[in-house]
Formats: C-alpha cells, structure tokens, sequence
C-alpha cells in the first residue's frame, strides 16, 4: 500500500490526474448541473456534489496510471 501512495503522489501521476479531472470534471458538472447553474440556482448540495464530480476523473486517472505503472514494473 506504501508503493501505492508512494506512485500516486508522483508530480507527473498528480499533474495528469488534475488536467483529466479539470476537463472531464467540468464536462460532467455541464452535464449534470448545467441547468441550474445557467439558473442561479446552485445550492451548497449541489457545490458539493459538483466538488465530487470533479473527484471522479481525478481517482479514475489515478488508479489507471498508478496501475499502468505497476504493472510494467511486474508488480500488478
């Protein structure tokens, strides 16, 4: 589990997962709360939830290269 993290904090693991995060995390709060932003509406639940939404890319990108990356060090 220490390699785990130790691989997950590497500046290039970090820099990639937030690009991922920051466009596909946008697109998706678009999607899904495209309406009531344009609205006016956002309330703290749905700050919140947008905040998650943009978590999702972040940890998908993450455990994808954290995993490419052990698995070409023979260690999936």
């Amino acid at each position: 589990m220490k390699e785990w993290f130790q691989l997950a904090c590497q500046p290039s693991v970090v820099k990639r997962a937030l690009k991922y995060a920051a466009v596909v995390g946008l697109i998706l709060i678009g999607i899904n709360h495209g309406a009531a932003i344009l609205a006016g509406q956002i309330t703290r639940a749905g700050l919140l939830q947008m905040l998650l939404t943009l978590m999702v890319p972040y940890v998908v990108s993450t455990l994808s290269s954290v995993g490419a990356m052990r698995e070409k060090r023979g260690k999936s």
